[in-house]
Parts: structure tokens; sequence; C-alpha cells
């Protein structure tokens, strides 16, 4: 119980800083289009690199050394086109959440811009490969307990924030407050492509 508590914790403190993923379960969650297969989608990503992690780090960092660099400027591309877009998508307003609106978007959309968010995004291979990976070598033949602690954290999340965002519905009914967000979400990304590039170069 103390590697799987501690996957647990680990997992959540790593997940809950603002970033790519979260900013766009949120908006989906907000907007209440395809809730189910978004959350779904990041939290089974999320396990795919958890075990990944947990299982063969140390394979994948001494054999694929140059995968670090392709991630990073191909990441940082990603994000700064999608913080582009939701910039356009604050500077043009209008937009607001209608209570009787429910699905708005396609699925397909929805989907595969969760899991480009997910699988270009530097950051999570670096939180879940590497570093829940090398944490989880401390716990021995419990590894494989601290790895499911971090994927529970990771379901946990994602589904208090998908269903929890609804709770804000009323907020955002209001134009004014899709473009607070769409700003915020705008600026995030662009902050994290800017942290990549500048750790590649200094690097």
């Amino acid at each position: 119980m103390t590697a799987f508590l501690a996957g647990v914790s680990l997992g959540l403190s790593l997940i809950l800083a603002i970033g790519a993923q979260n900013a766009f379960v949120l908006r989906q969650g907000l907007r209440r289009a395809h809730v189910l297969p978004v959350v779904l989608t990041c939290a089974l990503s999320d396990a795919v690199l958890i075990v990944l992690g947990v299982s063969s780090f140390g394979w994948v960092a001494a054999r694929l050394p140059l995968v670090a660099p392709v991630l990073v400027w191909g990441g940082a591309a990603f994000l700064g086109v999608y913080g582009a877009l939701r910039l356009r998508a604050a500077l043009r307003g209008g937009e607001r959440l209608d209570a009787a609106e429910a699905g708005t978007g396609s699925l397909r959309a929805a989907v595969g811009t969760c899991l480009a968010l997910t699988w270009l995004n530097p950051h999570v291979y670096l939180d879940t490969v590497v570093f829940l990976g090398s944490v989880s070598t401390r716990y021995g033949d419990a590894a494989a307990l601290f790895g499911a602690g971090a994927v529970t954290a990771s379901f946990v999340f994602f589904f208090a924030l998908g269903y929890g965002a609804r709770a804000l519905a009323p907020v955002f009914a209001r134009p004014g407050a899709w473009r607070v967000l769409d700003l915020v979400i705008a600026a995030v990304m662009w902050a994290l492509a800017a942290k990549l590039v500048a750790g590649q170069l200094a690097g």
C-alpha cells in the first residue's frame, strides 16, 4: 500500500499543473462535448505511458537517445500552433456556453486533438516515462503497485476535471468568460513551447 499511495500522490502532483491536456479537458467539460471519450483517451494514454516508464524507462533512455530532441521541437511547434488557434478564437469572440447545447464538434476531432495534445507533448513523456519510471525503481518488487497508483491518480483526475467542469457552466454562459479562458490557454501553450525551446537550446 505504501508504494501504491506514493504512486497516487506523485501522479497527482505531476498532473495537477495546468497543461495542454488539462486545458483541453476543461474546455470540453465546460461545453459538455464528448467528455467521456476525451477523459478516457487522456487517462488511457497516461496509463500506457506510465506502464512503459515503470517497466522499461532505462531501456528506452539507453537505446533511443535521439527521441528527446525530436519530441521537444515537434511538441513546441504543435503547442505554438494550438495556442495561436485559441488566441484567434479569443479575438473573434462571440462564443458562449448554451445550457441546451451539447456535444458540439465532431467526436473524431475531439479525440484527435486530445491524442495530439497528449502524444506530441514532451512533458507527458518526461513526467510519465522518465520521472515516474525512475522513481518506480526505488520500490523494487512493488514498482508495479507504484505504477498502479499513478494510473489511478490519472483516471481520478481526468474524470473529476472533465465532469466537474460542469459546475462552472453558469460562468461560461457569458462570452467574455470564454475569451478569458482561450487567452489563458493560448498563454499556457506558448509558455510551454518557449520553455521547451529554451531548454533544448540551453542543452
